[in-house]
């Protein structure tokens, strides 16, 4: 049995979005990212589902190069905090590091939701859902947000989602990523393009 994983858990499926806009030693960002998603593969003994990888400009704009954009879906009987410890011992590796907030990176593993789990709890979450757009730049919780709070204001993130977790349904807001997706506009959605 993989490290970390328990086999008397009950499994959830994680949906985790993958970006990289600098190189690592792996090359690319399209090649840290495959090697991260094979990475992750082996580390928890799954197979994920893997969506198209994609082109988006850098967010916030200016903030970079253009990343490289994916999404998986993964089952897993790994706790939030072991999956996101996970996370991001592969970022690490990788080359990552937290030097500015939404700043070029070598590789970014989010983890975007684990099953219908809403943490801390909803107020929590809804603290963050409904922090003011000045003050997300330079506010960061101490803790895992799950869902992550942007998720729906983010086309880069749903487009890849749409390929892998269509159905997926948003446990505090309701809507399946395909709404949440469709909400966006479409010239934002035009923008997430595909590389393969």
């Amino acid at each position: 049995m993989p490290q970390g994983h328990q086999g008397t858990r009950n499994r959830a499926v994680a949906l985790i979005a993958l970006g990289a806009n600098a190189a690592s030693a792996e090359g690319g960002p399209e090649d840290t990212l495959r090697a991260a998603i094979a990475e992750l593969a082996e580390a928890t003994g799954e197979t994920p589902t893997v969506s198209h990888l994609y082109r988006t400009p850098a967010f916030p704009p200016g903030a970079g190069p253009d990343f490289v954009n994916a999404a998986l879906r993964l089952e897993t009987t790994l706790a939030a905090p072991d999956l996101l410890a996970l996370l991001h011992r592969i970022e690490a590796a990788h080359g990552r590091e937290r030097k500015v907030r939404w700043g070029q990176r070598s590789l970014d593993l989010d983890l975007i939701a684990l099953g219908d789990a809403v943490l801390p709890d909803v107020a929590g979450w809804r603290r963050w859902h409904d922090l003011d757009a000045a003050a997300q730049p330079v506010q960061a919780p101490d803790r895992l947000i799950l869902p992550h709070p942007r998720l729906q204001d983010r086309a880069f993130v749903l487009v890849p989602l749409a390929d892998v977790a269509p159905d997926w349904r948003h446990p505090v807001l309701g809507l399946s990523v395909a709404q949440m997706m469709a909400a966006r506009p479409e010239t934002e959605r035009a923008e997430v393009v595909p590389l393969d």
